[in-house]
């Protein structure tokens, strides 16, 4: 990744990480514990007691202890000390920080994509909105393997719209944002609003980008990374609901 170049089907993944099998013990580790991290079984602020928590991992608590490791570099966890590892709290104005600087670093990454694509560019956008939109329209049977497959599309889907970015650092930074984000998404995925057509909005960004149209395509992703933050705004009364 140190040499971004500027095909899709060249260029390193911002977000693609999390498909491929786990290479050690460590990294299968660190993928359990952010996903229950992400989908809530390990709740904001919670302790992370490494005696307790290696047994149901099934796991040495060296091995947990570099898991856990690894999370602090996500802002999944925090480390407080000789207190231990807690669970990041949750809160709107972090999820509102997170949106904002989202918005900033993508739609950016997406105008250079516009600019540079090619052929293979398009080809692989036009193959992640195609699998991406078998699933849009089934979220509302909320069944967990469906929304794993839908998080996976949708990661793969973004990832196709800004491939063409050749900055290595615009992919580092906007897939360490996507990673913190997830967990927010997760809710509203999870509980999905009848006022909202995720896919419409997928199929507006995909046909604006499709037509190299810059300042409609940024427009449409940016509200669309938006209406996450203002649904869970919508629906909780206070930052503890988060």
């Amino acid at each position: 990744m140190l040499n971004a170049p500027k095909n899709a089907q060249k260029n390193s993944s911002a977000f693609s990480d999390a498909n491929a099998a786990p290479r050690t013990l460590v990294e299968s580790a660190y993928r359990q514990v952010r996903s229950d991290i992400i989908e809530g079984r390990l709740i904001p602020g919670e302790k992370l007691r490494v005696e307790h928590l290696k047994d149901h991992y099934g796991i040495g608590s060296g091995t947990l202890r570099e898991a856990l490791t690894m999370l602090l570099s996500d802002a999944l966890v925090i480390n407080e000390g000789q207190r231990g590892f807690y669970v990041a709290a949750m809160s709107l104005k972090d999820l509102r920080d997170i949106t904002d600087t989202r918005i900033l670093l993508e739609t950016e990454a997406l105008r250079q994509s516009i600019k540079s694509g090619d052929d293979e560019w398009e080809a692989g956008i036009i193959a992640a909105f195609h699998k991406l939109g078998k699933l849009d329209e089934r979220l509302g049977d909320r069944a967990n393997h469906l929304i794993s497959e839908w998080e996976e599309r949708n990661r793969n889907f973004h990832e196709a719209l800004i491939s063409a970015c050749d900055s290595r650092w615009l992919h580092n930074l906007i897939s360490l944002l996507y990673r913190q984000s997830e967990r927010y998404r997760h809710r509203v995925i999870s509980n999905p609003t009848p006022s909202r057509d995720v896919h419409a909005e997928h199929i507006l960004i995909f046909e604006a980008t499709l037509n190299r149209d810059t300042r409609r395509a940024a427009k449409a992703l940016e509200q669309h990374i938006r209406l996450t933050f203002d649904v869970i705004k919508a629906s909780a009364n206070d930052v503890n609901d988060l």
